[in-house]
């Protein structure tokens, strides 16, 4: 019985050429963090003193530069070494293209949002904190384009979170509707496994009683005595 459950929850496991490879994987998740922690800090900005809030602000723009350079590594990744599974065939072709276009909007966004960031900040005509440098004031001060910039960046904030709570939504859709293994392409080896245990509704065998009082499929550690 175990091994025979051992068995089918091996087949309800991706092989590695249908997962995305471990670099991918890894950035996406990173990335995820990153931008969790950028979100945060942007709305924290907000709710504390002004002197923490300049500290915050500080944190956030370099964070966006992080975020800048791991999405650029990514998309250099994925687009010359990156192994990109098809989508499952049962997934219709205008899901297929919705799922691309969503994608190809987060790359966008991930990308443009420092850089209105930094430029408001630049436009602004003082110094600032960027990493762990100090940037002078490289510009003059010019007010309209500053504030048109911070409200481009606040935009694309929430073009940012909008596409993220569809991309969500979307491998929810797949992993609880569809049940199908779309999230499990991008999941880490271990949460996969766990993912395909579930996915399959494979659970181990209660324990039963025999007509002699002993209990079946209960487990035994080792070294214990037979009862």
């Amino acid at each position: 019985m175990t091994e025979s459950l051992a068995a089918r929850t091996t087949n309800c496991v991706l092989p590695e050429d249908q997962r995305f490879d471990r670099v991918a994987i890894s950035f996406h998740w990173i990335s995820l963090a990153l931008v969790v922690a950028q979100l945060s800090s942007a709305w924290l900005i907000d709710l504390v003193t002004r002197e923490q809030g300049t500290v915050l602000l500080a944190f956030h723009r370099s964070l966006g530069i992080v975020i800048w350079f791991v999405t650029a590594g990514r998309f250099v990744w994925r687009t010359r070494c990156a192994r990109l599974p098809r989508f499952p065939d049962s997934m219709p072709k205008l899901q297929q293209t919705l799922a691309k276009l969503n994608e190809h909007g987060l790359y966008a966004l991930l990308l443009f949002q420092p850089v209105t960031g930094v430029a408001d900040a630049l436009f602004l005509g003082r110094p600032f904190q960027l990493l762990i440098w100090q940037v002078p004031a490289l510009l003059p001060r010019d007010k309209a384009m500053a504030d048109f910039l911070f409200e481009m960046h606040h935009i694309g904030a929430y073009a940012l979170l909008l596409l993220i709570g569809v991309h969500a939504l979307a491998a929810l859709f797949h992993r609880f509707i569809l049940k199908d293994q779309v999230l499990q392409r991008m999941l880490p080896s271990s949460a996969a496994a766990r993912s395909a245990n579930v996915l399959s509704g494979q659970m181990e065998p209660r324990p039963t009683t025999s007509s002699a009082g002993l209990t079946r499929g209960s487990p035994r550690w080792p070294g214990q005595a037979r009862p």
